[in-house]
């Protein structure tokens, strides 16, 4: 087995690739170079598209959203609270690894939509600065 990190829009993962006998690996190169020419075009495509989202959704919002399913273990703020760019809004479990979640903006709290204990899915927003 071979341990690899892939990042996915943004979302880093670690995967486990179990290697097989050369027959089997020979199809696998011939199959790789195609999948690459697709895989840089979505994330370039998906960055883009995530700013234009965040000011027509909300005028004046800020969404600070979950990068992956999991659960809210801490939340660091609340409504009222002033938030800088890059401060610490909330600790995330997601397979029972702890991650930090970032506020990308500054702003104030103007809405906390997933308090602690809540379990959100990937894109779901945690909280909303103004």
């Amino acid at each position: 087995m071979k341990k690899y990190n892939v990042t996915v829009n943004g979302v880093t993962y670690e995967v486990l690739v179990e290697e097989t006998d050369t027959a089997a690996a020979a199809p696998a190169p011939t199959a790789a170079p195609k999948a690459p020419a697709p895989k840089p075009a979505v994330p370039k495509a998906a960055p883009e598209a995530a700013p234009k989202a965040a000011p027509s959704g909300g005028e004046g919002s800020i969404k600070v959203t979950a990068p992956m399913p999991g659960t809210i273990l801490k939340m660091n703020v609340k409504v009222g609270d002033t938030v800088k760019a890059n401060d610490l809004v909330c600790v995330l479990e997601a397979m029972k690894m702890e991650n930090e979640i970032f506020a990308k903006e500054g702003g104030i709290v103007k809405t906390v939509d997933a308090p602690q204990g809540s379990s959100v899915n990937s894109g779901d927003t945690i909280i909303t600065l103004g």
